[in-house]
């Protein structure tokens, strides 16, 4: 965009004047081309187009406050502004001149005269300092002066689409529309990413990286579906974007010299992203086509508008990469439209999910800050011992503080020391038991405690209930930890910082931790990454941890420095708060984390480690599960026990589940291709049937025509039939079916031979709104169409609306 700015100095007269100088004089180019729109109130400027600069009346338009009023926002700045369109075709005249006709028409200059400003009211207030604002499109006066279709075919970017054409073997100029948009959308998307990342926006997954990644994927889309690839250099593996980049880095050297000189590093960053987007964009493809084409068939069968939810959108776009926008595009294309607000809000559940594993869980405790006055922070011992002497400092229930708590209630208990660990770092708080006991070693009060939290600083809050007798501030009591649960989470806590070192090893130094789950049953560990993981990579990192797992390295536990703690390498666990000094948790040899969680003496006591599943969890965030040590065989016990029922049902042996699941699929899909083609030779002898009750119409050319309804018969049977009667009434012939194939659904169909197709009639436009009166809809292809509706009872009266619209068309195409 090239433009000027004034503040306070010269305004509307200049800014009008100068503009037409340079558009005329500067540029040379025609005044007789030259289009003026003013706002429609805007007498001064009109004024000056005509009256200053000699522009006719009937070349200057006034036009509403949609295009000529700009606004900066809901409130502030804003004024009138006007343009100055470049005419093609002046031969068509002035009568009824539609500036937005862009076959004739390209707006070319914008100057915006900011002279108001508004505030909350709505009002316009006048500036005390009136500014001026232009814009002069670049490539819209290239496309001008050189005399071209469009910018694309400008000397900015044409040689980029002529890269791509070469590596396409495609001539743009035989090139169909399709084929050509394609080219175009290479030619500039790949120019602006090139300046984009040259200036240093780089490929993300939030913000204005997001915008860079969304391009790329869209080129790499559009030149894999012309067949581009980049065997033509092997150092490129396969990557085509760094090819027909250097064409665009070698256009910029002349206008931006620092874009070559930071090509290597462009040429590398996309080269990256192609690769990382191609391992998955094939398997996407397949899915979203198979996804498309139940759509269409759901929406025939139903009669609603063919919709992909917001389920699979977002499917595509979190396991394989797919922008919203790339699916919206592709599914466009078939005639298919997408739950943008469902996808928008299966994010919005990934991100609460993201945004509650980021969270450490806060107690909120009634009166809390009076509470804390008389309270110590809690000493935790839990690192050396699973139970302790601690007295009862308070009680509480609610959330409110109590005296004493009786048998059969909830209640959340205060000591002065625990070796419960209470939930911090991603690991859940210890299970276990307060035991009071009286006389005589006997039991007088037996407290179950499922939760331990941290509250106001380092206040241990017990979560529990009373099972016997009752509880008193002051008494004292055996805290115990249950300490298989202990080891449990020791297991999965040292396994997630190894399933982290693996991570970095495997996948690349730049993960980092996004939050974590230490629990009994499971660990849970989610990290910053924009791709699926493939079976390899998770099996490569199994088999890495279980190995280090199998070398039995003690752990090594210290307290330092923070500083040295970083000095020494260690990394921070995600959710922990430091102090001056820390806790350091390495593996030797392996990971080094600043950690306040248990962890095992040995890596042995792990066991074994399994992922049981890998997926994403918001835009950029990937999610582990996995199972090790007690878990994993309880894990492995379930899949057994599932694997014991399967091969019961099925009466096989384990080793023959997947044959015999797969000879029933067969048998299955055998049965229902009898049933179709069953349903297929029905339709064909019912088209027989009726392919005399066809007419003709037309005078200069006979057009055979049949308009039926078909009963009861299936959307996929009566597409057979119409396509039967196509070609059993031979060319020019049209064909409209109709049936009800079940209860509250619609079949529509209308299938066109290629001579009633070249009078410019589409069966998909055509189809559209005969099934709208069935309450549905449909589309397709100008020669063949399908569409579904939800209301039976209209379809008679929509059969009779198409064979009054199909004999109205062609009597006047083909007399």
């Amino acid at each position: 965009m090239l433009g000027n700015f004034s503040f306070g100095d010269y305004f509307k007269k200049e800014a009008i004047q100068w503009s037409w100088e340079l558009s005329t004089m500067v540029f040379g180019l025609s005044p007789e081309r030259l289009w003026i729109s003013v706002y429609e109130d805007d007498d001064e400027a009109f004024e000056i187009w005509h009256n200053e600069v000699g522009v006719p009346v009937e070349h200057i338009k006034r036009m509403g406050e949609d295009d000529n009023f700009w606004m900066s926002g809901a409130t502030g700045p804003c004024g009138p502004c006007s343009e100055i369109y470049y005419d093609f075709h002046p031969e068509r005249g002035n009568a009824d001149v539609d500036l937005g006709d862009d076959t004739r028409f390209i707006e070319f200059y914008n100057l915006v005269f900011m002279e108001y400003n508004k505030k909350d009211d709505g009002t316009l207030e006048p500036l005390k300092q009136k500014n001026i604002d232009t814009g002069l499109g670049l490539e819209r006066m290239a496309h001008i002066l050189q005399k071209v279709p469009n910018n694309y075919e400008t000397d900015l970017i044409y040689p980029i689409i002529e890269k791509a054409s070469e590596l396409a073997n495609v001539s743009y100029s035989l090139a169909d529309e399709q084929k050509k948009l394609k080219l175009k959308v290479i030619g500039d998307h790949l120019r602006a990413i090139v300046y984009l990342i040259s200036d240093g926006v780089l490929p993300s997954n939030i913000g204005r990286g997001y915008v860079v990644r969304r391009l790329i994927r869209r080129v790499v889309r559009a030149g894999r579906s012309l067949g581009i690839k980049g065997e033509l250099k092997n150092n490129l593996e396969g990557a085509f974007l760094p090819i027909i980049a250097e064409k665009v880095i070698e256009l910029s050297t002349h206008i931006d010299p620092d874009v070559k000189i930071k090509a290597p590093r462009i040429l590398e960053k996309l080269k990256k992203e192609e690769l990382h987007f191609v391992q998955t964009l094939e398997r996407g493809e397949a899915l979203l086509e198979k996804m498309l084409a139940d759509a269409l068939s759901n929406a025939q069968k139903s009669g609603a508008v063919p919709c992909l939810s917001g389920k699979e959108t977002f499917l595509l776009y979190d396991t394989f990469g797919f922008p919203v926008e790339l699916t919206t595009e592709i599914a466009e294309e078939q005639g298919v439209t997408v739950d943008t607000n469902g996808f928008d809000l299966e994010m919005e559940n990934q991100r609460r999910l993201s945004r509650a594993a980021h969270n450490v869980v806060k107690l909120a405790v009634e009166d809390g800050i009076n509470l804390t006055e008389n309270i110590n922070e809690t000493e935790f011992v839990g690192y050396d011992t699973l139970s302790t002497r601690a007295v009862v400092e308070s009680l509480m229930v609610n959330g409110s503080p109590v005296i004493q708590v009786s048998e059969g209630n909830d209640v959340e208990v205060l000591l002065n020391r625990t070796p419960f660990y209470a939930e911090s770092g991603g690991q859940i708080g210890d299970h276990g038991f307060l035991y009071v006991n009286g006389g005589e070693n006997q039991q007088t009060a037996v407290v179950e405690i499922k939760d331990v939290q941290k509250s106001l600083g380092d206040i241990f809050v017990h979560k529990g209930t009373i099972r016997e007798g009752v509880l008193e501030v002051g008494r004292e009591v055996e805290a115990a930890v249950d300490a298989k649960l202990r080891q449990r989470a020791k297991v999965h806590h040292t396994a997630t910082h190894l399933l982290q070192a693996a991570l970095k090893k495997l996948i690349g130094e730049e993960i980092s931790q996004a939050g974590s789950l230490v629990a009994f049953d499971r660990l849970r560990f989610d990290f910053n990454y924009s791709q699926a993981l493939t079976d390899t990579q998770l099996e490569e990192i199994e088999q890495l941890i279980n190995g280090w797992i199998e070398a039995a390295t003690f752990l090594e536990t210290k307290v330092m420095p923070l500083k040295d703690a970083k000095e020494a390498g260690a990394i921070a666990m995600f959710g922990e708060k430091y102090g001056e000094e820390v806790r350091v948790v390495e593996v030797p040899g392996v990971s080094m984390e600043l950690c306040g969680g248990t962890h095992v003496r040995n890596t042995s006591e792990i066991r074994v480690f399994k992922i049981i599943s890998e997926q994403g969890i918001a835009s950029g965030v990937r999610r582990i599960e996995a199972v090790a040590g007690e878990a994993f065989i309880e894990y492995i016990n379930a899949r057994e026990s599932q694997m014991n029922n399967l091969c019961s049902m099925l009466k096989v042996k384990a080793e023959e589940v997947t044959t015999r699941v797969e000879k029933l699929l067969e048998e299955l899909r055998m049965s229902r291709n009898e049933v179709a083609n069953l349903r297929t030779k029905a339709a064909v002898y019912k088209a027989l049937m009726i392919a005399n009750k066809a007419f003709e119409v037309g005078t200069s050319q006979k057009i055979r025509v049949l308009i039926e309804y078909m009963d009861d018969v299936d959307a996929d049977s009566l597409k057979v039939a119409a396509e039967h009667l196509i070609d059993t009434l031979q060319d020019p012939a049209a064909v409209i079916l109709g049936s009800c194939p079940d209860e509250g659904k619609v079949s529509l169909v209308a299938a066109f031979s290629p001579s009633v197709v070249d009078l410019g009639i589409q069966a998909g436009k055509f189809i559209g709104p005969i099934a709208k009166l069935c309450g549905g809809g449909g589309g397709g292809r100008p020669n063949f169409a399908q569409a579904g509706g939800r209301k039976p009872e209209n379809l008679p009266s929509a059969l009779e609306k198409a064979r009054e619209e199909i004999l109205s068309i062609l009597s006047e195409k083909a007399s």
